[in-house]
């Protein structure tokens, strides 16, 4: 296994990745100059929406995982009613989790402690983008199919064609055009994004029909791997609502200390998420390699992919980190024109800036794992992560008045345990030491 193969694989992952994360960010830039009631409520109309994708698109990880064990014995002839099984499957959670959130929405954003004009602009802009949520389901599932054949190009198009369309529509419709298209503010923030997402769904289901990959007729039995593509969900829904339960509580904590500090947290945040959706491409990458190996039955191979890709993992956060220390003192205006909020991140950021490494070897064992199929292990390390670790170190620095300080210094521990406990595991596992 060369570096050659590894890139061919995570580069076009990782521009496909950083699609979601740029849509957000292509909102906050763009909302953040209406004001900072606007971008507060988008920050939080957005958390949710994100939650519930990150809590939901685990599906993609875990159809990954089998369609490359089935790629790695050469049996691949053989997952095309699992393939369509799964999607069917994706888009049935994503309208039953629409029709949840949507008769609880005030309740669920008065845990963010969102009130006011702040709460109606975050529902406002919840209730048009959330029904983009099935269609992002069913989309990121069969980016996992694309994965398991390692294939991260088609992902890599139509993510490119879908963030174009966004950030276009977004200057559209949130500013408008003069006698031609209203300026809608911050709903015009969420219709850009669910067309985008509309368009990518399209483009994803032709791309299928096309290379006739799959028939999308309807078979009453189940597949043979729905069992453990169910069992792998479960699991890896378990771990992303242990992530979740920090992301709520860190923007709930934030929205706490008032506007500028939500606004502030909502920059840093998406930051923080387009710098772990970029590593994340060879986490993709070590996954789509691993289920291959473990199909081959190959153990030495695991070691040694593994070991590369979070080596490789921790200097892409290291030179992400590197290069937000160089722009420090420009990316909170890009943002926002708020001196109060420009402020306040620029005390923080340098938090943001240390876990980037570290986040690099949490991503990308964490990506070998999946591919291994290892959701239970996942599961476990997540629960440690945030209830030992990040709980614990958000209520002890909040109480000593560290404020928004408090929510980064809780990212920080919360990544560590994630990369150290994984780490552990790793090298006891497969012996990485005799590889080197």
């Amino acid at each position: 296994m060369d570096y050659k193969e590894i890139n061919k694989l995570a580069f076009p992952a990782i521009v496909a990745g950083v699609s979601e994360p740029l849509m957000a960010l292509a909102d906050t830039a763009i909302i953040g100059h209406l004001g900072t009631t606007e971008l507060a409520g988008v920050g939080v109309g957005a958390s949710l929406f994100l939650l519930l994708v990150w809590l939901l698109a685990q599906t993609k990880s875990a159809i990954s995982a089998i369609v490359s064990r089935y790629y790695g014995m050469g049996k691949t002839n053989e997952i095309g009613t699992f393939i369509v099984q799964s999607l069917y499957f994706n888009i049935i959670v994503g309208i039953l989790t629409i029709a949840a959130t949507l008769c609880f929405v005030n309740y669920i954003f008065s845990f963010y402690n969102a009130m006011g004009e702040l709460l109606e602009v975050a529902k406002s802009y919840y209730r048009i983008r959330v029904f983009g949520l099935p269609l992002a389901l069913a989309t990121y599932g069969l980016f996992g199919v694309f994965r398991g054949l390692q294939n991260t190009s088609w992902a890599m198009i139509i993510s490119i064609l879908g963030g174009m369309i966004n950030v276009i529509l977004d200057f559209i419709l949130v500013y408008g055009i003069d006698n031609i298209v209203p300026a809608i503010g911050a709903e015009g923030a969420a219709w850009a994004s669910l067309i985008a997402q509309i368009i990518m769904f399209v483009v994803v289901i032709w791309l299928l029909i096309k290379k006739k990959l799959v028939s999308f007729t309807l078979r009453i039995k189940f597949d043979k791997n729905m069992g453990d593509f169910v069992r792998m969900f479960v699991n890896l829904l378990v771990r992303t609502a242990a992530l979740n339960t920090a992301y709520f509580l860190g923007t709930k904590y934030a929205t706490s200390y008032g506007e500028d500090y939500i606004a502030a947290h909502t920059m840093a945040m998406n930051i923080w998420l387009f710098s772990s959706f970029f590593i994340d491409g060879y986490a993709t990458a070590g996954n789509a390699i691993a289920g291959k190996l473990l199909g081959q039955n190959n153990s030495d191979g695991i070691a040694r992919i593994g070991k590369t890709i979070y080596r490789m993992s921790i200097l892409v956060g290291t030179v992400l980190g590197l290069i937000y220390l160089g722009g420090y003192v420009v990316l909170g205006s890009i943002f926002s024109n708020d001196i109060a909020v420009i402020t306040v991140f620029e005390s923080i950021f340098w938090l943001v800036i240390i876990s980037q490494p570290i986040n690099g070897l949490s991503f990308g064992l964490d990506g070998i794992f999946k591919g291994l199929g290892k959701a239970a292990l996942l599961r476990n390390t997540l629960l440690a992560a945030t209830f030992i670790g990040f709980v614990p170190t958000l209520f002890l620095f909040d109480s000593l008045g560290f404020e928004l300080h408090a929510v980064w210094f809780a990212f920080l521990v919360f990544m560590a345990f994630r990369g150290f406990i994984l780490l552990w595991k790793f090298n006891k596992d497969y012996s990485v030491k005799n590889f080197s």
